[in-house]
């Protein structure tokens, strides 16, 4: 599995923490993991609204197959990502979390918390989360008995906002203001994994006209 983590501006001096606990538990997985957003609070400056941009495109692009994101209480970070078409972002604050998001919802997304409750062993707390995200059989269903209508209302909900979003995935994009799409594909860091990773030859081509 390929795992992009991405911190915007106000947690950004907590990326190495946080990237150090997911590259422990990604390497015993055999995970390879991609930080694509800022490094710290002197990197390129991103706020929750470009992470919600810069995982789409990583997702429907299938550059990446999943995406840890945040901010302070990891609700704008989990706003700003299901706006798009194609993600799939839980609301991660324990390792429960994460767990039941895995088994029930089976999405392709978290947002941490990383200023609230992050206070005294907050890196055991994150490296459980990553812990129970990337452990196990997805959509597995919580408790067991309760798998088929859990699949089936997953697969429904997804079915309603593929309906809801119904313009192509590139339209989408086109229609908010470019300016935040230019400033969320412009790392480095997120043009590697980007370029590298990308099946979609449009959405290379449309993220190619930010940066030729």
């Amino acid at each position: 599995m390929k795992i992009a983590l991405m911190m915007e501006n106000s947690q950004a001096g907590k990326n190495a923490i946080v990237l150090e606990q997911l590259n422990s538990v990604a390497d015993s997985l055999n995970h390879d993991v991609f930080n694509v957003g800022m490094s710290d609070e002197n990197d390129h400056h991103l706020t929750y609204i470009h992470l919600g941009i810069m995982a789409s495109l990583l997702l429907n692009s299938k550059a990446v197959d999943f995406v840890v994101s945040g901010c302070g209480t990891g609700q704008g970070a989990m706003m700003s990502l299901n706006l798009h078409p194609g993600v799939i972002c839980g609301y991660c604050l324990e390792p429960s979390d994460a767990f039941l998001f895995n088994q029930i919802n089976n999405g392709n997304a978290l947002a941490l918390a990383f200023a609230k409750g992050f206070g005294w062993g907050a890196e055991l707390n994150v490296r459980y989360i990553f812990e129970k995200a990337f452990t196990g059989e997805r959509g597995a269903g919580y408790p067991l008995e309760r798998k088929e209508p859990q699949v089936r209302n997953a697969g429904i909900l997804n079915e309603v906002k593929a309906a809801v979003l119904k313009d192509d995935y590139l339209n989408t994009l086109k229609a908010i203001d470019q300016e935040l799409v230019k400033t969320a594909i412009a790392g480095e860091r997120f043009q590697q994994c980007f370029f590298e990773g990308c099946k979609d030859e449009q959405i290379a081509n449309y993220v190619r006209s930010f940066v030729d």
